[in-house]
């Protein structure tokens, strides 16, 4: 359209070239998604289900019965967790989920789901791989994730060239994912819903005004660098969740009698989703687009917080990474879309979408409720903003390296978008979003396939430690 705006043609141009549909059987399937189903899949049997079999432990490592002062790194297991939780429990876990529903029905919960499952292998990989290859400073601070494993773990295996370009790429595209998904997109949601709690909406001087509260709140915290944004997730994390799951379990318990058909909803639209386009496959494939949007298994993001991590076995960390699927779609997206289904504000919300919906949800039960939402959405939004942050400072210090003025040109550059995300329209936002995070998906999986018999090795290495005794409980 003539009058669309400049900068929404440029974010909906990324979005229809990342998002190109191929209709097979007349039923549009998106091979970016397809590339993480199946990555998910391949790595949850290559390792032999080892999402549930290191489960305990990764529960142990985070309690710090393994950790040991004097390792390597700059943050704890527990810390290295939040960080990266912080970074995938945002908006995608209100918004995301409401939008799921909105399009696929309650059936694509249950996609969800498994996508969480499956994808607690992925992240297991990518983060072993993530400390297995960091960099570590002599100051004592850590540079890792996927441009450090594709660069030098491909080098190592003869594909030095393949390594840095598909480094370089990762780099790339974390840059604009943590602009887009990690930054515009929570900003614009937290935004809307503040404007929406305070009967604001349309107030383009309030919407300017909160986004430059966000920016300067961000700045604040990720001057300091990882240090300074772990103190701040450690503590955040733990109550944002606690807040917000509470405040789902008094809407689910003010419709315990719905429960029962809630689940049934969410299980038999999974495999007869009437009216749905696509049918099984059209929701199947919306539910693992919202899931790993979600989570980012696959999306080599949380691997760059994990490489922090003090340690000195690069398996620690994958143990305790997969823990974070598990916690964001399988707990969290779970709560919310049942949250969003007994109310039934998915089927009568025509014309409300993303955290408005999600919202109409609480409001069901108790009037004032969205002021509770408001409060879960704010923390979300930032703490996910602090901890892109992060990785887009890292993947900017890459291309540069590893240069400071560098990573602090980015740091500004980074809270200039928030404000930009604060004024921006919802569905450029969303698209160019998913787009942007996708697009890390490429090199990453490429790199996680080519050293997966190096991963499968430290993996084996590190539990054959733990069976014989070798390493053992510290406290």
């Amino acid at each position: 359209m003539e009058d669309e705006p400049f900068f929404d043609r440029i974010l909906n141009k990324i979005t229809e070239i990342v998002f190109y549909p191929i209709n097979i059987g007349g039923v549009d399937i998106l091979p970016i998604v397809v590339w993480l189903i199946v990555a998910a899949v391949f790595f949850t049997f290559y390792l032999g289900f080892l999402n549930i079999r290191g489960f305990a432990h990764a529960i142990n490592l985070v309690r710090g019965r393994y950790s040991k002062p004097e390792d390597a790194g700059e943050v704890s297991h527990f810390q290295a967790l939040a960080t990266a939780v912080s970074g995938t429990v945002g908006l995608g876990n209100i918004a995301g989920v409401a939008v799921a529903i909105t399009l696929g029905g309650p059936g694509a919960t249950f996609w969800m789901i498994l996508a969480g499952f499956l994808g607690m292998s992925t992240k297991l990989a990518e983060c072993t791989l993530g400390v297995k290859y960091r960099k570590e400073h002599a100051d004592g601070t850590v540079s890792g994730g996927p441009m450090y494993y594709l660069r030098d773990g491909l080098a190592g295996l003869g594909l030095a060239g393949l390594g840095k370009v598909l480094a370089a790429a990762f780099a790339v595209f974390c840059i604009f994912g943590s602009l887009g998904g990690g930054n515009m997109f929570q900003a614009n949601q937290a935004t809307a819903q503040i404007l929406s709690v305070t009967d604001n909406e349309g107030n383009t001087t309030l919407t300017w005004v909160i986004g430059i509260a966000f920016a300067l709140a961000v700045g604040l915290v990720i001057i300091g660098g990882i240090k300074s944004i772990a103190r701040v997730t450690e503590k955040v994390v733990p109550f944002m969740a606690a807040l917000y799951l509470l405040a789902c379990l008094v809407v689910i318990l003010g419709n315990l009698e719905k429960v029962p058909g809630a689940f049934g909803d969410i299980v038999s639209g999974a495999f007869s989703p009437e009216g749905i386009t696509g049918g099984v496959v059209g929701v199947l494939i919306g539910g693992f687009q919202r899931a790993a949007f979600s989570n980012e298994a696959g999306i080599g993001s949380a691997s760059i917080a994990h490489s922090a991590v003090k340690t000195n076995e690069p398996s620690t960390e994958g143990h305790v990474a997969l823990l974070e699927p598990f916690i964001d779609t399988i707990v969290i997206c779970t709560m919310t879309a049942l949250t969003i289904v007994i109310s039934g504000v998915w089927e009568d919300g025509e014309g409300v979408e993303g955290v408005a919906l999600t919202s109409s949800a609480f409001e069901t039960v108790v009037p004032w409720f969205p002021n509770v939402l408001a409060i879960a959405v704010i923390l979300f939004a930032f703490s996910t903003m602090i901890s892109w942050s992060y990785y887009g400072m890292k993947a900017t210090g890459y291309l540069f390296g590893d240069n400071q003025v560098a990573e602090n040109v980015y740091k500004v550059v980074f809270c200039i978008f928030t404000v930009l995300g604060a004024v921006t329209a919802l569905d450029s936002v969303l698209g160019f979003s998913d787009a942007a995070i996708f697009l890390m998906s490429v090199p990453n999986v490429i790199g996680l396939y080519i050293l997966a018999r190096v991963l499968r090795k430290e993996l084996a290495q590190y539990r054959a430690k733990i069976a014989s005794g070798e390493i053992q409980r510290v406290k």
